[in-house]
């Protein structure tokens, strides 16, 4: 009876990493100076995430590659973070996020921009989920350090619904009236 739990628990596991979006971001050969020479291994930063609002960052380091990236991609499933989604397609609203050196600026989108950013960010808003959104990184170029700086901005991201609660407020409060555009504005007017 035991065991059969455990296989359930196992297959459960096995489709949920299925479903899992894997984004190798960056392979590097390192050295090790040894008497006899050098040793090389390698070190592999992976991005996973499961298109639908969460995504985790892992790094490992290993004798041989596929080792590297088996390890990167077990720590970034352990890390997964939970971002909210405005339409299950863009941010709620534009943030700043900053590690070392690395700053970056990611700004919500209207439908149908895409998602325009540079390497090491396009691989994380490809397994969050996102489509449309605007980023920017200034500073390094290091995909670590613009890797990390864009998590600290996505854990910085609030859906209204949370900020409603937080203040004991409701949506619609914090949302205030929504601008009519003004080419809605001139039909009605002119049909009245």
């Amino acid at each position: 009876m035991a065991r059969d739990k455990s296989e359930r628990g196992e297959r459960g596991r096995d489709r949920e990493d299925s479903e899992l979006v894997e984004r190798l971001v960056s392979i590097n050969r390192v050295a090790k100076v040894v008497k006899g020479g050098r040793r090389f291994g390698f070190a592999a930063l992976v991005v996973v995430g499961d298109a639908k609002g969460r995504v985790g960052v892992g790094s490992g380091k290993a004798r041989e590659v596929p080792e590297a990236i088996r390890k990167a991609t077990d720590q970034a499933k352990r890390t997964m973070i939970r971002v909210p989604l405005r339409e299950a397609r863009t941010l709620h609203h534009d943030v700043h996020g900053h590690f070392g050196a690395g700053k970056v600026i990611l700004r919500a989108a209207p439908a149908g921009t895409g998602i325009i950013a540079g390497g090491p960010m396009r691989a994380i808003f490809e397994a969050l989920g996102v489509q449309d959104v605007v980023a920017k990184s200034i500073g390094t170029s290091n995909p670590h350090n613009m890797i990390k700086a864009t998590f600290s901005a996505l854990r910085q991201v609030a859906s209204p619904r949370l900020v409603a609660a937080r203040r004991g407020r409701r949506v619609s409060d914090i949302l205030g009236r929504r601008e009519t555009p003004e080419y809605a504005r001139e039909g009605a007017t002119a049909h009245a």
